[in-house]
């Protein structure tokens, strides 16, 4: 079997999934769809969805009109003990207006995995999309801790967002045979993420998954290490990275148009140059 495959990964982060619609609706307008596997974390897995889905703009709307309006994020509810993000509405409200159309994956059959954390192990599950899973897989993979107060249940098994397990799969896309791996990030170039500031708030959310605690303890570890592979990736595979340039202002709950459209822009940009 062929496991030496070219790769994509794309990186999530909320609403900073906008740099990376960008891109892969790009992407997509050049025709360039050159992968023969995909690993998509959190808004990463949504929005390679869409690009396999053949669904330019989906995640455009998505991040910049449902994911913007207050009966997704809402500050008021979460300090009352209701969800920061309410991905049940969003996945009933998308679906039912903007559905993926599944069956355009279901034809081209993608080896696509969404990453997600098991809540019990603090693992990272790798779930291979198929076109009757995938809506759900994608909302396990979305579940940010606190932010949304459930846990998806994916094959008998709670999950929360898979950036808290693994944000960046380059690794596992290596260990998997891959020589060349696409990189789309979510930070610019040159940002590391910091250790928890608040250990003691990550051990009394989670006091009931131990395992889950050590994951979000880890996480930064884990990160970095996956930024140093992209940067010094093994002789025997290529790496190609896409990154926000320095300037892209918008963090995980950004909610104004401008900057958000500002992002979408910079992906679009980012995916010329890279196509150049």
């Amino acid at each position: 079997m062929n496991n030496n495959k070219n790769t994509l990964v794309v990186e999530g982060g909320a609403m900073r999934g906008i740099f990376a619609a960008g891109v892969l609706d790009e992407f997509l307008n050049q025709q360039h769809q050159p992968f023969e596997r995909y690993f998509g974390v959190s808004a990463g897995a949504t929005n390679i969805a869409a690009y396999l889905c053949n669904q330019p703009k989906r995640n455009y709307t998505v991040i910049t009109d449902y994911s913007c309006r207050p009966e997704f994020i809402n500050v008021k509810r979460f300090i009352k003990g209701g969800h920061l993000f309410d991905l049940d509405w969003l996945w009933q409200e998308t679906i039912r207006e903007i559905r993926l159309k599944t069956e355009v994956f279901e034809q081209n059959q993608p080896e696509f995995y969404i990453v997600s954390t098991a809540i019990n192990t603090g693992a990272a599950h790798y779930l291979k999309a198929t076109s009757s899973e995938m809506v759900e897989q994608l909302k396990a993979s979305c579940a940010i801790p606190i932010a949304y107060r459930d846990y998806p249940v994916i094959n008998n098994e709670p999950m929360t967002d898979g950036g808290v397990a693994d944000s960046i799969p380059v690794l596992k896309a290596y260990e998997m045979g891959a020589k060349e791996i696409t990189v789309v990030l979510s930070q610019p170039l040159g940002y590391r993420k910091k250790p928890s500031k608040a250990p003691w708030l990550t051990k009394k959310v989670y006091k009931s998954y131990p395992a889950l605690i050590q994951a979000s303890l880890n996480r930064s570890h884990v990160y970095n290490q996956s930024i140093d592979f992209i940067l010094n990736p093994p002789s025997d595979c290529k790496m190609n990275i896409i990154a926000p340039p320095a300037n892209f202002r918008v963090g995980r709950t950004t909610k104004k148009l401008k900057l958000l459209n500002n992002g979408y822009t910079m992906g679009i940009d980012a995916a010329k140059d890279f196509l150049r």
